[in-house]
């Protein structure tokens, strides 16, 4: 479908190649561990990772900083499960996952098998809300850092997805117009309304199990991606 059409491929790391919830929920557990926090995990969980997603969506519309998303995350869903524990753990909680985060490298099921598939047909790039300090040890620890070329986060284009300032930058810097790109992720909202809005091809990787829709083309499985290119 945009074989003739495409020469640059954009994705999306988190939720789209990265495992987030997989690696995150290791990440807790290691720093549960380290700490002394004593909450069985999966209770933890099914509170902390929609709240998670919720404060992210407070964060791209820029309704809370960096260090609110941070502390309210964890804030938030330690009050809903009724356990105390105090401002200055939060603290250091939130310092500990960032740091811990990056070391886990779970990727995907075929994330290896379509990298090599594209990357001797098109430019590879990722562009990604994720904290600059943690996204490229995230691509290292993985072993996925090189496949991309181009590598566009939000504190470097100082806005985040959807907002068209940040696909332009990756476009600029891929030296590529937006009708030969293609953009690849999970999220309906910040990667495919913002890539198409300025133009660009989508698909969504539907990995949150989201109602069907007619926007773009929908895959379950990154294997899927073959069908189009």
């Amino acid at each position: 479908m945009y074989k003739s059409i495409v020469t640059d491929i954009f994705f999306d790391l988190d939720h789209t190649l990265w495992d987030f919830e997989k690696n995150s929920a290791l990440t807790f557990q290691e720093i549960f561990n380290t700490n002394q926090i004593d909450v069985p995990l999966s209770e933890f969980l099914e509170v902390y990772v929609p709240t998670n997603l919720a404060y992210w969506k407070l964060y791209r519309e820029e309704r809370v900083t960096k260090s609110e998303l941070c502390y309210e995350r964890l804030r938030k869903t330690f009050d809903t499960i009724n356990m105390l524990v105090s401002d200055e753990q939060i603290h250091l909680l939130s310092e500990a996952y960032i740091k811990c985060l990056s070391s886990f490298n779970h990727v995907f099921p075929g994330t290896f098998e379509i990298l090599d598939y594209l990357r001797d047909n098109y430019r590879l790039h990722i562009i990604t809300n994720g904290f600059e300090e943690v996204q490229e040890k995230k691509m290292i620890q993985s072993n996925i850092r090189h496949y991309f070329d181009v590598i566009v986060n939000s504190e470097m284009a100082g806005v985040k997805k959807p907002n068209p300032k940040i696909f332009k930058m990756a476009l600029n810097q891929a030296r590529v117009s937006p009708d030969k790109a293609l953009m690849i992720g999970d999220s309906l909202e910040a990667d495919i309304l913002g890539a198409k809005n300025v133009g660009i091809h989508v698909i969504h990787f539907n990995s949150h199990q989201e109602p069907k829709h007619e926007i773009c083309e929908i895959i379950d499985h990154l294997d899927e991606i073959k069908s189009f290119l």
